[in-house]
């Protein structure tokens, strides 16, 4: 492929690892060569990295396949997943999965991203149910002042909650920002 072919979400291959597109830019200055100005975003370690290509440039292109599968157990240090349609497992290191692991629990369902047969990157859902197994008890009438108490739920994260959220409450909460978001009525 070349830089023609440029649209956000875009997977290549640059410095033998994949990158996927973030945002790019097609610029014609007013003498010399027109250029890509790209920001590229790793699979592997998410970092991000500003990159300048010439208008034309070729690169190869990565084909990625993202299928769900199944979260199993986790021992010594890898979590084993399971192919839904197969049922071959999977083991993948720790790193890989990084601070996700905290929401996985056993036999929920999360997403896998393949390249040429091998687990590249790990997501759980963007939004989860979680009950509370610990915080301060709400005091009647501290629900006005809008502030914001630390409670524990399900897999030990720690979020910033309201006043009137009790032990035992069922919370749904954004795993991308730690953050709460509503109290699930049972």
């Amino acid at each position: 492929m070349d830089t023609s072919e440029f649209r956000n979400g875009l997977s290549l291959i640059y410095d033998n690892d994949i990158y996927t597109i973030v945002d790019f830019q097609h610029v014609k200055p007013g003498k010399g060569g027109a250029f890509v100005r790209s920001t590229l975003k790793n699979l592997r370690t998410g970092r991000t990295l500003d990159k300048t290509w010439r208008a034309g440039e070729k690169m190869e292109a990565a084909y990625l396949e993202r299928k769900p599968m199944q979260y199993l157990y986790e021992q010594d240090s890898e979590y084993f997943l399971m192919d839904m349609d197969t049922f071959e497992q999977t083991g993948v290191p720790a790193a890989l999965i990084g601070s996700q692991a905290k929401y996985m629990k056993e036999n929920m369902e999360i997403q896998a991203v393949t390249h040429k047969e091998q687990i590249i990157q790990v997501t759980v859902p963007d939004f989860m149910e979680l009950a509370v197994i610990e915080t301060d008890p709400g005091v009647r009438g501290d629900t006005a002042s809008g502030g914001t108490k630390p409670a524990t739920v399900e897999g030990g994260v720690v979020v910033a909650v309201p006043f009137f959220i009790n032990v035992g409450d069922k919370l749904k909460i954004d795993t991308r920002t730690d953050s709460y978001l509503e109290r699930v009525k049972s």
